[in-house]
This record gives C-alpha cells, structure tokens and sequence, in this order.
C-alpha cells in the first residue's frame, strides 16, 4: 500500500471567522503601537552637558559617516533638490511668489523628519553593521514606527501653520493681491516700507517656528529609534537638553541653518550632501547627549 502524503489543508475558512482574525491581528498591532507612543520603557533618561567638542564631534562623525554610506545617501537624498526646484516652479505657475522663501524655509522645519532614515543608517552602522540605502526603510519596521509617525505629522502640523502665518504675513503688508512678477515683486520688498515690514516680521515669526522645532526635535527622532520611551518623553527630553545647553543648542541650530542655506542658494545641489551630513551627525550628537542605559534596566 502506498503511504499516504498529508497535503497541505487549503479549505477557505467560514468568511466570518477570517474577518474576526484579521481584526484580532489589527488590533493587537494597533495596540501595540499605542504602547509604543506612550512607551514601554520606565529607564531614566540622563542627560549629559554638552559643548562645542561634542558639536564638532558629531559634525565630524557624521561626516564619517556619510564617506562609508556615500553612493547610498546620495540616491537618496537626490530627491530632496528635486522637491525643491518643483517647489519653486510650482510658486512661480501659481502666482505664490510670497510664498516661495517660506517654502524654501520650511525644510529646515521637517528637516529632522526627512533625515529619519539617516539616524538609522547610522544606528546600524554603530551597532557594527554594514547597512545599504534599504537600512533607511527599515524605520518602518521599527516598533517605533508609529511614535515616530505620531511625532512627523506634529512637524508637519508646524509646517502647515507656518505657511498660513507667512501667507497672513503677506497680506497684511504687501497683499493680498498676488505680486505681477518676480521682479515687481522684489521691488516691493526692498523698495517699500510694507516690504521691509513683511521682511522683518516673517524672519521674526520664522526665528520662532524653527527655534521651537529644534528645541522639541533634536534629540527626540534618535531617542524614539534608540529607545521606546514614547512621544511625550522623547519631545519632553529635547526640551530638557536644550534648557540644560541653551548656547551648545542654539549653536547647532545655527550650524543647521548655514548647512541647509548653503544647500538651497546651490540650487538644493548642496542639499545632496548637507542633509546626510546634518543627519547623521545629529544621531551622533544624541549618542554624545544621552547617557545609555545601564545594563539590567528596561530598554
């Protein structure tokens, strides 16, 4: 007699009993992700002093950094100057010409957003890996992934109103009737009292937006990829490094503004190799910022 072969059982189950396990994995994840926003881990989170040493050492490791993962972060940040030259074409087709050096701007207020998948690479590489361009994607993966998420729609939350001040900027002084072409529209701001107005008064606003994305995120992007501690805890610790080194902070946010300015007035080219730089550097620094935790504790 033959032995018999068990195939493989591909009954197709009661429709109702499917849709109930779909949604018992849905919503054990979704539970999980709320875990993580909140946070898992109790551990203290100890912040260390720092100054301008450990901002050089960070710059300088970041740069380390973007030698070994060169080809890679290329690739990847290739589309950054692409977005924005379609950014300046977009304002120029629709007459929101006002709106174009906010925009410009405003990559230095999603900018910790953008180089999330940097932190990464350079998480990988310090744990003794050798990851590719593909590492960036694994913050998908991450248990973190929704704390993460949580915290980049609070930047782009930022972002939005940002636009909608420098556009109530605008037409408070210069508008609101859209300028009749780039020139006219140079001659006004520098020609007129309303421009100089919209001028002073948008750098004064803008100063803010960007001071308040840097205190709550220059630490926190690495500290949710690092650690589970949730969104709160991680924006609450930014805060609090920024309040114990105000001039080292505010020291690297400048250093921010000139490595991105320089990667805009190239025509976002710059861009290609300031924001890998400024990324990985910026996990560095936290490495630098942030006292690990002790073997034994919750992690």
């Amino acid at each position: 007699m033959a032995d018999s072969v068990q195939k493989p059982d591909r009954t197709i189950g009661n429709p109702l009993s499917w849709t109930a396990q779909r949604l018992g994995a849905g919503g054990h994840y979704i539970s999980e992700g709320a875990h993580e926003v909140t946070g898992r881990d109790t551990a203290p989170i100890v912040l260390r002093k720092i100054d301008t040493a450990d901002l050089k050492a960070a710059l300088r490791a970041g740069y380390e950094d973007f030698k070994a993962f060169r080809s890679d972060v290329i690739f990847l940040c290739v589309v950054y100057p692409l977005a924005g030259l379609l950014l300046m074409r977009f304002a120029f087709d629709q007459n929101l010409l006002p709106l174009l050096v906010p925009l410009i701007g405003g990559f230095a207020l999603i900018g910790p957003l953008a180089a999330l998948g940097l932190y990464e690479m350079s998480r990988r590489r310090e744990a003794g890996g050798h990851p590719g361009w593909g590492a960036a994607f694994k913050v998908l993966e991450s248990p973190s992934a929704m704390a993460l998420f949580l915290l980049g729609l609070g930047l782009l939350a930022v972002f939005t109103v940002w636009m909608m001040a420098a556009w109530t900027i605008y037409a408070a002084t210069l508008g609101p009737e859209p300028p009749l072409s780039l020139l006219s529209f140079l001659g006004e701001v520098l020609g007129t009292g309303a421009g100089w107005a919209m001028a002073i008064i948008g750098t004064a606003v803008g100063f803010v937006f960007a001071a308040l994305v840097l205190v709550c995120t220059i630490i926190s992007f690495p500290l949710l990829l690092d650690r589970h501690v949730g969104v709160r805890r991680a924006v609450r610790a930014s805060i609090a490094l920024a309040r114990k080194n105000p001039g080292p902070v505010a020291l690297w946010g400048l250093a921010v503004v000139v490595g991105l300015g320089i990667g805009v007035v190239t025509l976002f080219v710059g861009l290609i190799f300031a924001l890998p730089i400024l990324g990985h550097a910026t996990w560095h620094l936290y490495r630098r910022a942030v006292e690990p935790v002790a073997k034994g504790k919750p992690g």
